[in-house]
């Protein structure tokens, strides 16, 4: 990991002045960071995650929506038990993820 890669991102996030940093900004940084301290971004990217599959950038794209979506369960199911976001972000993302095929299943 280069740890030069993760300064950066730690001082992006500092100066974004925001909670949470989204779009594909967001995506670059919590990426990184969740490799160096999962139990500290890994909820922040998976909320990340869910938001970019409805982004419109890939509103029309139903393969990359569910990449986003299959990776933000991922990310959220691999926090610990104990973290206290695990639940929420874990339950945005199955619910966007049935949301995603009910569509698709209604368009076939």
């Amino acid at each position: 990991m280069d740890q030069d890669m993760v300064v950066r991102a730690r001082v992006e996030l500092l100066g974004a002045n925001r909670r949470v940093v989204g779009g594909v900004e967001g995506l670059r940084i919590y990426r990184l960071l969740t490799q160096v301290a999962p139990e500290v971004y890994g909820s922040k990217l998976a909320y990340v995650l869910v938001e970019a599959s409805a982004s419109l950038l890939v509103r029309e794209l139903p393969e990359q929506r569910l990449a986003l979506l299959d990776e933000a369960v991922a990310v959220a199911s691999a926090l610990g038990a104990a973290n206290p976001y695990r639940t929420t972000v874990l339950a945005k993302a199955f619910a966007a993820r049935r949301e995603l095929e009910g569509r698709q299943t209604h368009e076939l």
